[in-house]
């Protein structure tokens, strides 16, 4: 049975983007005030599973064409390579290291490494959300 889902289908193309950008946001706070990867990734995951709920599941995976299970696997490599980098520096594991660099458009600013240990968390609770939305979404 298909159905004429107009209004939904047009908020999503809207509302999608939206939701996208506020979960970058709150991923690049989250080093100085409540966010980060986890919470990001959620955002995220939940603007995918908004298009799942407007779409059907090959329409979404022709519009975003991710395998989720690199994903988790990237994300992890992220979140663990940089804990274990503070072991090759004779640190304790997770230590974080940051500088202050000039960036042309960013101008005086600071790199954490705490910032790809983040990506690695976003990476990975995205993919695992999403293995487990079209997990269920496939078996009805």
């Amino acid at each position: 049975m298909k159905r004429n889902d107009v209004i939904l289908r047009t908020t999503t193309a809207v509302v999608t983007p939206i939701i996208v950008l506020f979960s970058v946001q709150l991923f690049f706070a989250g080093h100085y005030y409540p966010g980060g990867g986890f919470i990001g990734g959620l955002m995220t995951a939940g603007a995918l599973v908004l298009l799942l709920l407007a779409f059907d599941i090959e329409t979404v995976r022709s519009m975003v064409p991710i395998n989720y299970k690199w994903l988790v696997a990237i994300g992890l490599l992220f979140a663990v390579g940089t804990g274990m980098s503070s072991l090759f520096l004779d640190r304790p594991f997770l230590t974080h290291a940051y500088q202050y660099v000039h960036l042309p458009l960013l101008d005086h600013t600071s790199l954490h490494t705490a910032v790809l240990f983040d990506l690695g968390v976003y990476f990975v609770v995205v993919g695992v959300t999403m293995i487990i939305i079209e997990t269920i979404g496939e078996s009805d």
